[in-house]
This record gives structure tokens, C-alpha cells and sequence, in this order.
């Protein structure tokens, strides 16, 4: 999992409560258990017409927001089924980190083990956030994890809490998998006391 340390870009504002798991990833886009090549579906019943041509509405095809790194959303990002596809292609997107008042519980799980920074604030801090992110490309987003920090185009800086263990292991880019590989040398060890002491498990 690449680390999570400083990140400055486009943010995309969402205005829309209750964006579910389904609406982020249709059902389509879930044959696959590979974790690349789902940016194209990402929340593809709104980028796209029933033709398949972009929706030039929607926020993510504009073109101040296409390599958006960002998105503002509102409230209950990510509720619905438990879909890990959803952040998988936010990642392949492009987006690393989303920002809302409240998330879904599994898929905020989701995110951090997957690379994806997700950020709750007052909802008087998303509204700042919203008026940022509606400047479009000439105004970025910079987001310090390690201070906790989202500093707007005009020097505005909002704090947010996390998890320290969570933040631990988005600095320090542990997955599931990276954090039993932290402790290798140890489960090695132990394999080899079992193996003298136990010969016959």
C-alpha cells in the first residue's frame, strides 16, 4: 500500500447526502476481484448516458475536476452495502483522500486499508471546504496527515481527528498484509522454536 504522508490537489465537491457503495461502483463493475481498472466505473450512472457519453453535468467530468485527488462530499459518504470495490476505484481514479461530516462505517474501514484517507469535519468546515473546492483547478487542497491539517487556497486551515493506529498505518503505507509483515522476523522465530520443540505438528 503506497503511504499516505502530504497531499495537495484539485478537491471535487459532491453535493449529495447518503452517496451509497452502488452509486459509487454499479453492480456491473463487480465481476472482478482486481483492484485496477474500476476508475472507468466509478460512479458511472452519473459520468455516463445511457449511449455511454459523458454527462458533461456531472462534477467529475468537468474539466477543472478530471484528475481531481480530492472530493468534498456531504453527509454519510459511502453508506449501503459493504462493496470494497468502492474505494478501489476511487483510488484508480486518482482519488486518495474524501472529505465529509460522516462516512459509512465499513466503507471508512475500507478506505484505510486501502490507501484512502478519509476525513470527518464540523459540518461548519465542510461548508468552508465546499467554497474551495467550487474555485475549481486554480485552487487546491494541501492535506498533512501527520499534523492533521487541510489548508485551503487562501491559507485557511482546518484540524481533524483520527484513529493515531489508523494514521500510523496510512504514514507508514501497512496494509492487513503489511502489518503481519512488520512482525516477520518474530513469526519466523516462532516457527522455528515449534519446529525444535514440536517436530510432529
Amino acid at each position: 500500500m503506497d503511504k499516505f504522508t502530504k497531499l495537495e490537489g484539485v478537491a471535487a465537491p459532491l453535493k449529495m447526502i447518503n452517496v451509497d457503495t452502488d452509486m459509487m461502483i454499479p453492480k456491473q463493475y463487480l465481476k472482478t476481484i482486481k483492484r485496477t481498472g474500476l476508475g472507468k466505473g466509478l460512479f458511472a450512472e452519473k459520468r455516463y448516458k445511457d449511449d455511454g457519453s459523458e454527462n458533461p453535468d456531472f462534477v467529475l467530468n468537468k474539466p477543472a475536476y478530471r484528475n481531481a485527488k480530492i472530493i468534498v462530499a456531504d453527509d454519510n459518504f459511502g453508506c449501503g452495502s459493504s462493496r470494497e470495490h468502492a474505494p478501489w476505484a476511487l483510488l484508480d481514479f486518482g482519488i486518495r483522500c474524501v472529505i465529509s461530516t460522516s462516512f459509512g462505517d465499513i466503507f471508512y474501514n475500507n478506505c484505510f486499508k486501502n490507501g484512502i484517507l478519509p476525513i470527518k469535519v464540523r459540518p461548519e468546515d465542510l461548508e468552508k471546504l465546499f467554497d474551495d473546492a467550487e474555485r475549481g483547478a486554480n485552487a487546491t487542497l494541501s492535506i498533512d496527515l501527520e499534523a492533521q491539517e487541510i489548508r485551503g487556497p487562501d491559507g485557511g486551515v482546518v484540524h481533524f481527528e483520527i484513529d493515531q493506529f489508523r494514521k500510523h498505518c496510512l504514514l507508514n503505507g501497512l496494509d492487513d498484509v503489511g502489518l503481519t509483515m512488520v512482525k516477520k522476523d518474530k513469526i519466523a522465530s516462532y516457527e522455528e522454536r515449534t519446529k525444535a520443540t514440536r517436530p510432529w505438528a
